[in-house]
């Protein structure tokens, strides 16, 4: 049985149609900022043994960029970060929330629906005048007799009622937009915290292998010692050295081994780092030894606007921007009435086989505007505050194109700069390690003490050293360059504000909108 009188929806479309349609969205339509960027990086020059690859010529691998340092170890690390490192799972959890509070502002923008069902009994105690029985009354010289009864009735009822803000100045679809670039930035934050993270098992996993060098290389010295203490403790034997030269040449070895033990103190928390970063316990993970790589990859580099589009912290803050300027209207609107529909249809009466007829029939629909006359400049003050917001975030925007500009000048001008002195370095260890063969000759040949091998000893280890050092700050500097340049993200991976709004979980199937439009 069709409960519903065939005009009511007809009735109530008619009225609703003008009001919907005369709806619109007060306030400033967004307009993105210029930011504070230059036309070309100060350092885009080549240098000896760096090259700032072409854009055309070499392409940065699409979020996978550790791939470029063709470490396969590395590349299995890399891959757990996303899935597993808590705090990049805190960031998604963010996104998610971000996104789920989206349908629950839109949800306002339908009208709420109810549903009753009620049964009242009810109970009215009377009397009645009565000649001939009943209970006989005297007031004064006047007697009234009445007789006691009572009335019970029971009514049944049932029937939805319905309410709907009809959202005319666009208040609540500019805190569906504001919520929507928020969810967008919160994407834009998980991707980021993903290339930060993933950035610093990079940086782990290099200064490991750092140690791992460093370790090596002492442990040659260590070698080195043990025959220069031998040869020493000979001509000691022989009666050509001093009990000093070989105290010296056991202190050198002695201090050396303690050098190369240490290395493993700073290692194992590198190691435990890289565990902790994959989401995995310290004790879970064990990394055999390995060598620090001697490949600097040549990483392409574009032109400074291109920064927009493919760094993340950036394209986070210049949502933000849009979902505060989408507040300045959310407050403007409270300046405007609000317009609100209700309706109801309900059946009344007993029994309830009989209750859906239309006698028992009972509708009503109707509408009722709000306005605040008066608030002390409260909604006034919201909206200079939402202003205030709005700039904000728009000198946070510039402030972190500024620093994304610094971060990449810096890493190139690292590299550059790096790659002159590794050149210089190696000429001078080069030289010191000549020194050592030609001090050790003069020693043997009687014409120089001991005191001269182990000088020209330690400059060498110190500039062998100085050489390791320096190819680690260039391979850390360019794990920096490819994480200033965004890590092969881009602004297109965002989640569209379509998509987010089209997806409602909380709505039938056959309410969802079209997808395809």
């Amino acid at each position: 049985m069709n409960t519903l009188p065939p005009r009511f929806p007809r009735r109530a479309a008619l009225l609703l149609a003008p009001l919907v349609l005369a709806g619109c969205m007060v306030g400033p339509d967004y307009k993105r900022p210029s930011a504070i960027i230059s036309p070309q990086f100060k350092e885009l020059r080549p240098a000896p043994g760096w090259d700032y690859a072409k854009p055309a010529l070499a392409e940065q691998p699409k979020g996978k960029w550790w791939e470029i340092y063709n470490d396969p170890l590395l590349n299995s690390f890399e891959e757990k970060v996303a899935i597993n490192n808590q705090n990049v799972a805190q960031y998604e959890a963010r996104y998610h929330n971000a996104r789920a509070t989206i349908n629950a502002i839109r949800a306002q923008l339908f009208p709420t629906l109810s549903g009753s069902l009620s049964f009242n009994r009810n109970s009215t105690g009377r009397g009645s005048r009565n000649a001939s029985s009943g209970v006989l009354v005297n007031y004064g010289t006047d007697s009234t007799t009445y007789t006691p009864s009572n009335t019970t009735e029971t009514t049944y009822g049932m029937g939805p009622t319905a309410s709907w803000d009809l959202d005319l100045w666009g208040k609540i679809r500019r805190q569906i937009q504001a919520q929507v670039t928020e969810a967008q930035a919160s994407a834009a934050d998980l991707a980021n915290a993903t290339l930060s993270y993933q950035g610093e098992l990079a940086t782990a996993y290099f200064n490991l292998r750092y140690q791992d060098s460093l370790k090596e290389l002492l442990h040659r010295n260590v070698l080195f010692y043990e025959r220069s203490y031998q040869i020493t403790k000979n001509q000691y034997d022989a009666g050509v050295a001093s009990p000093t030269d070989v105290l010296q040449a056991k202190t050198q070895l002695e201090q050396t081994r303690a050098q190369e033990i240490q290395t493993g103190e700073t290692r194992a928390q590198y190691e435990h780092a890289i565990a902790v970063l994959m989401g995995e316990a310290p004790a879970s993970l064990s990394i055999a030894p390995g060598s620090l790589t001697r490949n600097i990859p040549a990483i392409p580099v574009t032109v400074p606007a291109e920064l927009l589009q493919r760094r993340p912290d950036i394209a986070a803050a210049e949502r933000r921007m849009e979902e505060y300027n989408a507040m300045i209207g959310a407050e403007i609107a409270a300046f405007y009435p609000d317009v609100q529909l209700t309706a109801s249809y309900s059946y009344s009466g007993d029994p309830v086989g009989a209750l859906v007829q239309v006698a028992n029939r009972i509708w009503s629909l109707g509408a009722a505007a709000t306005e605040t006359i008066f608030e002390g400049g409260a909604r006034t003050a919201a909206v200079r505050e939402a202003n205030a917001n709005y700039d904000s975030y728009t000198a946070a925007y510039r402030q972190t194109v500024l620093s994304a500009l610094q971060t990449t000048e810096d890493n190139l001008s690292n590299l550059r700069i790096l790659a002159d002195q590794a050149a210089q370095q190696q000429i001078a260890l080069d030289a010191a390690n000549k020194a050592v063969t030609v001090a050790m000759n003069q020693y043997l040949a009687g014409t120089e003490i001991y005191t001269t091998v182990i000088t020209s000893e330690v400059t060498a280890l110190s500039n062998a050293e100085t050489v390791l050092s320096i190819q680690q700050n260039r391979v850390l500097a360019s794990v920096n360059l490819v994480q200033a340049l965004g890590g092969g993200w881009d602004a297109s991976s965002l989640p569209s504000k379509n998509s987010m709004q089209k997806d409602n979980p909380f709505l039938p199937e056959f309410i969802q909108p079209d997808t395809n439009k």
